[in-house]
């Protein structure tokens, strides 16, 4: 008892002397760590543009006004905005682990993102948040969770996990977990299902936040999933959506991302009326836009090109957020607030120059500063190298040519269209055959169909990344080809690998849970686009992903038609056909 008692006062005392350092430094009886001089800075609170010195100690803000201090650095000609928010993203799908992300979102001022491991999740069930828990521990943004709710995301799938409310409970206490992550299963709730409502009353419990996901949704049913405790919505893709959402009280989160872009249609929503309801997020984004577009100050820039106003628009890509998650220290600069700022050129161009995390440098001068690379322990990355248990396949496992759903892409979208039945690969008319291969527990389980509008000509693509239960999906104008890009996809422990004549003429290795990669982004982004040239070489249309459109074909959540391990649904009828 002596000792927690020692250890106990020594705590308080640490925290003490580090309280009474903030309070002199604001006083002005001591210099500053840090004093951005003459910054003109985004007040979040009044909205305006303030100027003034902004003094950092300790990694908080603790003035503003006349400061001096061991490092300054001038701020003249340039604004200073909070670090940006993401309020719901999916850190698996940039495809390269999560340090990787930070060393690519920094340059673009996220400092804090709210991530969803959903997908790892449903590849290795709690062990997969385990993962993603350590391998962003430590790291210069800081990666708040909200606990996936749907392993597998409908009982009609084949995951690699199924965790109920009793298995994701004790997340709920994790210092770094926010909440209950998006409850796509928007007929459970509404039918009141006891399993899936479960999950929310453990998160309330926890006084924890809800997200949501309900396309669609209206009147007496939109109510009762409201009803049910599901505080926002990142899957308004029209105004109307999103206002019906809003006025029952529901926070919207706007979605600019790579697979799903609704900013256009919602940018009514950062009027003056609606804005402090809504929230950025990206949802998914991948390696070539982080790249070539940047992040939450993509979506800044392109919503101020658009005639939002600057401020306004700076308020929702970070104080909403930090509000909506109670995150009550970051999102603002004022006096207690983290130190997470991230400097722009001006607010027109809005060009990232310099980003700071609790007041330290983290980039500047267009690099980003070292970081360790956070421990994860060896079972988990163990787990995580082995998450292929797949049978050596033949091309007689795809022979079956009874009559099969097809399944019709729709050019920008990932929903589909029903465009009958066929029997047969017709590739002069673009019909081509399609399969998802159960990979977790080596089943043998293999749903076949159809699909038009993909537009290859020979050969084979399939990929490890299906969402939401990544099991392999492999699309091709021949079986033979088709057996051999399935059988590399394990054989890499994950992937994307395009097939021609039995020669592998591109691939993409995702060997952590077949999602990530541990390379570089650059790399794995030059992979990815070496990978789609072939996929294009071989006639699949320009004018779809060839990956993405692929792994969006095996979520049963999404009409009109998708295939699963057990053959092609009807999403509307939710019944196979």
């Amino acid at each position: 008892m002596g000792n927690y008692m020692e250890s106990y006062t020594g705590k308080i005392n640490r925290k003490l002397q580090k309280k009474q350092r903030i309070i002199s430094v604001a006083a002005g009886r001591e210099p500053a760590d840090l004093v951005l001089k003459n910054a003109a800075y985004v007040n979040v609170f009044s909205g305006e543009l303030r100027t003034a010195d902004i003094a950092v100690a300790e990694g908080l803000i603790v003035g503003l006004g006349s400061y001096q201090g061991t490092e300054e650095a001038d701020m003249t000609g340039k604004i200073v905005c909070p670090g940006f928010l993401d309020a719901h993203i999916h850190l698996e799908s940039a495809l390269v682990s999560p340090k990787e992300f930070a060393r690519a979102v920094l340059p673009h001022g996220t400092t804090t993102v709210i991530t969803d491991p959903h997908e790892i999740a449903n590849v290795m069930g709690a062990d997969g948040i385990d993962y993603m828990l350590q391998a962003t521990q430590g790291l210069p943004i800081d990666v708040r969770f909200m606990i996936p709710s749907c392993v597998p995301a409908t009982p009609l799938d084949e995951a690699g996990a199924n965790l109920d409310y009793r298995a994701i409970d004790s997340f709920f206490e994790h210092p770094r977990v926010q909440g209950l992550a998006e409850m796509m299963n928007y007929p459970g709730i509404v039918g009141g299902d006891g399993d899936t409502v479960a999950k929310i009353v453990a998160s309330q419990t926890h006084h924890k936040k809800i997200d949501g996901h309900a396309p669609g949704l209206t009147g007496k049913e939109l109510d009762a999933y409201i009803a049910a405790g599901v505080y926002s919505d990142h899957e308004c893709a029209d105004l109307e959506d999103a206002l019906a959402k809003l006025r029952r009280g529901q926070f919207i989160m706007i979605r600019e991302g790579t697979a799903a872009k609704n900013l256009e249609a919602l940018l009514p929503l950062l009027s003056e009326n609606y804005y402090d309801r809504c929230m950025f997020c990206t949802d998914d984004k991948h390696p070539s836009d982080l790249l070539e577009k940047g992040h939450i100050d993509f979506i800044i820039r392109k919503a101020i090109s658009l005639g939002a106003n600057p401020i306004r628009t700076i308020q929702v890509a970070c104080h909403h957020a930090a509000r909506y998650f109670l995150l009550n220290n970051r999102g603002a600069i004022a006096p207690g607030y983290l130190a997470d700022f991230a400097v722009v050129n001006n607010l027109q161009d809005f060009e990232v120059e310099t980003v700071y995390k609790k007041g330290k440098l983290v980039y500047g001068n267009g690099q980003v500063a070292d970081f360790a690379e956070p421990e994860i322990e060896p079972y988990l990355q163990k787990r995580a190298a082995d998450t292929f248990h797949v049978a050596h396949l033949t091309e007689a496992d795809f022979a079956d040519e009874r009559l099969r759903g097809v399944l019709g892409l729709v050019p920008g979208q990932i929903v589909t269209t029903d465009n009958g039945y066929a029997s047969k690969i017709e590739a002069e008319k673009d019909i081509l055959k399609i399969a998802v291969i159960e990979r977790h527990k080596n089943t043998h389980h293999i749903g076949i169909g159809y699909v038009q509008g993909y537009g290859l000509q020979k050969g084979a693509v399939a990929t490890s990344v299906a969402h939401d239960s990544h099991n392999i999906i492999v699309v091709g104008e021949n079986e033979a080809d088709m057996a051999e890009a399935a059988n590399r996809v394990a054989a890499l422990h994950g992937g994307i690998v395009v097939v021609n004549g039995g020669v592998v003429t591109a691939e993409v290795q995702l060997e952590i849970a077949g999602l990530m990669s541990n390379a570089p982004l650059v790399a794995v982004n030059d992979a990815l686009e070496q990978a789609k040239e072939a996929a294009f070489a071989l006639g699949v249309s320009r004018k779809i992903d060839p990956f993405m459109t692929l792994s969006f074909l095996s979520l049963p959540v999404i009409p009109a038609l998708r295939l699963t391990t057990r053959g092609v649904l009807d999403v509307i009828k939710q019944q196979y056909i």
